[in-house]
């Protein structure tokens, strides 16, 4: 039983994570259906960044991120405006997977030249702690990421549910051409949902670097993941992809206490199977998918 609680509990804790992870590409496809293979890789470019901040100044790792969030955003504004606003729309998803691949190689070649292929990681000495509650440990490291996550997710809901932008961005969600008939400009708030997603990656780049090693090809180990996620929520979802990435999250939890490593990872493509095969709109998709 205690062995249970724990991977419950570690399950908890990483699917936050994930769910912070996947919110962007959410986004993505939602405001312009847009498969975004490249997140992953600003994720880790994220990460390189903070560990470059905090081998030059000693900073922590989280102080970096009012210089990074901004920094990303503007990256993501300029990513949509100079590159994918430039795609065919009768061929935006085929041609949007080709086009961030190959911004994803160009990441990961330019993070190889100046950092070499080794692996590099940011060490905080309140992260290699942890905390015991009735036999269950939970790593400080963990934690952080979790509460991290959480914050920012409650953040942007709120900007999704409480301002003008985030409206708007619903409504060309919901629908692109009833949403520029009633006067909304639909390629500015694509460009600007776009940075609002590479700012999450700015975030969720910084807990990356505190709570595992990395080099310039992880993000191949986590496009699947991501994928899985925003599937079994439900494409365009971001309330839809942070249900199934805490769900993940928990049986990977499970499976990697009472099996092992290898079928925890397997169970984000048996869902993402279960999905396309039972549910292709998502676990989690039908009218909350287009709530958020």
């Amino acid at each position: 039983m205690s062995l249970l609680l724990q991977g419950l509990a570690l399950g908890v804790l990483t699917g936050g994570l994930y769910a912070l992870l996947a919110s962007g590409l959410s986004l993505y496809f939602g405001v312009m259906r847009v498969v975004m293979v490249a997140h992953p890789a600003f994720l880790f470019l994220a990460a390189y960044l903070t560990y470059t901040v905090h081998t030059a100044f000693g900073l922590d790792p989280f102080l970096a991120l009012p210089v990074t969030v901004p920094l990303f955003f503007a990256l993501g504004v300029a990513v949509q405006r100079l590159l994918i606003a430039r795609l065919a729309p009768e061929n935006l998803a085929m041609m949007s997977v080709l086009l961030t691949f190959g911004i994803a190689l160009t990441i990961e070649g330019l993070l190889g030249t100046f950092y070499t292929g080794s692996y590099k990681s940011v060490s905080m000495e309140y992260a290699t702690r942890s905390l015991t509650i009735g036999g269950v440990h939970l790593p400080y490291d963990k934690i952080i990421a979790f509460w991290v996550a959480a914050i920012t997710l409650v953040v942007l809901f709120a900007v999704l549910v409480k301002s003008r932008f985030g409206q708007s961005l619903r409504a060309t969600i919901q629908h692109r051409e009833a949403a520029r008939l009633v006067g909304i400009q639909t390629e500015r708030v694509a460009g600007y949902g776009f940075g609002v997603g590479l700012a999450t990656a700015a975030v969720g780049g910084t807990v990356l670097a505190l709570i595992t090693p990395f080099f310039p090809a992880s993000h191949w180990v986590w496009i699947g993941k991501l994928m899985a996620i925003i599937v079994v929520g439900g494409l365009g979802s971001v309330i839809g992809a942070a249900l199934a990435a805490v769900l993940l999250g928990v049986v990977e939890g499970l499976v990697l206490v009472t099996v092992d490593a290898t079928w925890a990872t397997m169970m984000f493509y048996v869902f993402l199977f279960l999905a396309l095969l039972v549910r292709p709109q998502g676990f989690f998709g039908g009218r909350l998918a287009h709530r958020f």
